[in-house]
């Protein structure tokens, strides 16, 4: 069947979830993905949102963490404070999905400004929850196109940490969390060696090559010996995607 890059994106990160519990959801393909993940891969999973929401199950696709939709079916709804302190600093979050506007070779995260800092090209909204979510939760989940503008050796400012210079040095942070575990792009899926904590490219695609992503990255990516195939979306995700949770194609087109 055919199907767009977003689509492949989504299935593919929809598949992270398997086996999680909680998730601190964002909105657009984060959302769409854990609605995916909790119909098909983790039945049980409780979606978290940032304003306040534990155990949603949205109506609609919400348009941003402020949409009332959030709250239908929820467990529970709290300020913020209450959600970050009860629930994400306890560790009861198992996966939380951040995006970046640069992320680099160690999976640190930028949404703060490009440019010095003292004298940025570009200001951007800063780090709202995500410095907590990537510290606390459980493991974190990327998903974002693959560019050389978001894709750089070292982020102008660390708003979210990774594993900051690689090797051990986030176990030295005492981070509660994993850090994390994959980066899902339109070209192929990233995630993290063992022993640098750089990353490399595990699978690609289906009819992408080592040159197109190469292309997109701006270091030199390793690729995985045992480099893999993405598994394209399945009938019935392409169902679910199209006709539940994204019918206007205003995320997966």
């Amino acid at each position: 069947m055919e199907y767009s890059q977003n689509e492949l994106m989504i299935s593919a990160a929809a598949r992270e979830l398997r086996g999680a519990r909680v998730a601190f959801v964002g909105v657009g393909l984060p959302n769409i993905v854990c609605n995916l993940g909790q119909r098909l891969h983790a039945p049980a999973l409780e979606l978290v949102y940032e304003a306040g929401v534990f155990g949603a199950r949205p109506a609609r696709l919400p348009l941003s963490i402020g949409d009332p939709t959030i709250v239908t079916g929820a467990a529970s709804v709290m300020g913020m404070p209450d959600l970050f302190q009860y629930y994400l600093q306890r560790g009861l979050i198992d996966v939380g999905f951040l995006g970046a506007a640069q992320i680099d070779k160690f999976g640190n995260i930028n949404t703060t400004v490009i440019g010095a800092y003292a004298k940025p090209k570009t200001r951007l909204p800063g780090s709202g929850g995500a410095a907590e979510i990537a510290v606390l939760c459980g493991k974190i989940l990327v998903i974002t196109r693959l560019n050389k503008r978001a894709f750089v050796p070292r982020v102008d400012f660390i708003t979210s940490p990774g594993y900051l210079e690689g090797g051990a040095a986030r176990e030295k942070l005492k981070a509660r969390g994993r850090g994390p575990e994959a980066v899902i792009t339109d070209l192929c899926v990233l995630r993290f060696a063992a022993d640098t904590r750089e990353m490399m490219v595990t699978s690609l695609h289906p009819n992408v090559t080592r040159a197109q992503v190469q292309a997109n990255i701006g270091w030199q990516i390793r690729f995985a010996d045992a480099l893999e195939t993405t598994e394209p979306p399945s009938a019935e995700e392409l169902r679910l995607i199209r006709e539940e949770l994204d019918p206007q194609r205003l995320y997966s087109r």
